[in-house]
């Protein structure tokens, strides 16, 4: 089942889908494992599976790593896998997961049919939610300080001096920077550039590359300066904190700014729509979906229990349980306030993350070249240069290119 690319879009309209859902009965008595990444969706997912018995939850971030090699081995180490968009390609390469179609036609009638990821006419995956970078800002500091909610990163700027001046919080932005190569592909998208030209020739050394990287290098100056070690954990607890005024940070994190048991402005973070690089522009983010595959190096009476498990986990209880934590795709799913940013974000027209095996390979070399220009070791061109450079490189390795 190797596969060069994967292109999956999740259509606005998935984003408030409902349906009637079976209770699920079963009682699982084949132990099964479940790596997934580390977020309260996730949580929630894999709670709802041990329910069944004999189960075990690994939530971990470094899930993409230790998939890998997990799903390489023979037999292997998990039987359920969380995945999504970028992390599905690595494993469809390798040969790992296994088509679902049986499966889903023995045990997945509750589904709807946009939570189908098919890759060459096989269900591959099963998307349990969509995700997306939004825009989270306190609203009572906006509204005292007479800011309206920004639509562009101009605007974003013009926000964040304003809340600067006014000394209400250590700083006016946050950001998930850690993934510096996610913030310019949302940037890039945003300004309408486009990654490859023919043949998977890189074509970002342009001058809406140079301008997604300014953009992001303006905004570094109203964030902790430690914002290259910032991940989405720790722009959720600068919210939860009461240290930062606006971000946009991930759907999957809004609900978490609500509950009294961590955070200290409960009912004052509000979401909206991811801003747009440029006034009439898309938002500059990428629309995401999270969802379960399934092992392929494991017998079919472990696949079958595994796959029985996990529609447990992804069934109309568990969301009517935890509806507002995430944009779920789930049958059942009532949008709440905590979806209408990414709903916003959709709607304005962000774009599907552009996952395939030359984009995983650009997406490493992104990362792996803009600190230096975040620091100012290089400038937008050169940094750019180097960037298409080192793709060359590994996608001449790859035979991606001639």
């Amino acid at each position: 089942m190797k596969t060069r690319f994967a292109t999956m879009a999740i259509a606005v309209s998935m984003l408030f889908s409902t349906a009637a859902n079976a209770e699920c009965a079963y009682e699982n008595t084949v132990d099964v494992k479940l790596l997934s990444a580390a977020f309260q969706a996730w949580k929630a997912v894999s709670e709802a599976m041990a329910e069944c018995g004999n189960f075990e939850a690994e939530l971990s971030q470094e899930f993409q790593i230790k998939q890998s090699t997990g799903f390489a081995a023979n037999p292997s180490l998990y039987h359920i896998g969380g995945v999504a968009n970028s992390s599905l390609v690595p494993l469809l390469n390798e040969g790992t997961i296994r088509p679902l179609d049986d499966l889903v036609a023995k045990h997945g009638q509750h589904l709807n049919a946009n939570q189908f990821i098919r890759v060459n006419g096989e269900i591959v995956a099963i998307a349990m939610m969509v995700n997306t970078q939004h825009l989270m800002y306190r609203d009572d500091i906006l509204s005292d300080l007479a800011i309206d909610i920004p639509t562009t990163y101009e605007q974003v700027l013009e926000a964040a001096e304003k809340i600067k001046d006014a000394d209400v919080v250590e700083y006016p932005l946050g950001g998930t920077w850690k993934t510096t190569w996610l913030e310019f592909v949302n940037m890039y998208l945003g300004y309408g550039g486009d990654f490859f030209a023919a043949g998977n020739q890189p074509a970002i050394n342009n001058e809406k590359g140079v301008a997604a990287l300014e953009m992001m290098k303006k905004l570094t100056a109203y964030m902790d300066p430690e914002y290259l070690v910032s991940d989405s954990t720790y722009v959720q607890q600068q919210f939860q904190q009461g240290k930062i005024a606006m971000a946009n940070l991930w759907a999957s994190r809004a609900g978490a700014m609500d509950d009294p048991k961590e955070s200290l402005v409960v009912g004052k973070v509000k979401m909206a729509a991811a801003p747009a690089p440029e006034e009439g522009g898309i938002p500059a983010a990428t629309l995401w979906w999270d969802g379960i595959v399934i092992a392929k190096n494991i017998g079919d009476d472990e696949a079958e229990a595994a796959f029985r498990v996990a529609m447990e986990g992804l069934d109309e209880d568990m969301v009517r349980a935890n509806n507002d934590i995430a944009v779920w795709l789930v049958p059942g799913y009532q949008p709440g306030p905590a979806a209408s940013g990414a709903a916003a974000t959709a709607e304005a027209g962000a774009k599907p993350y552009p996952a395939s095996v030359a984009m995983g390979l650009m997406q490493t070399a992104i990362a792996n070249n803009i600190s230096d220009f975040l620091n100012g070791a290089t400038d937008a061109p050169r940094t750019l240069a180097d960037i298409e450079a080192a793709y060359l490189a590994s996608a001449k390795e790859a035979g991606l290119v001639k």
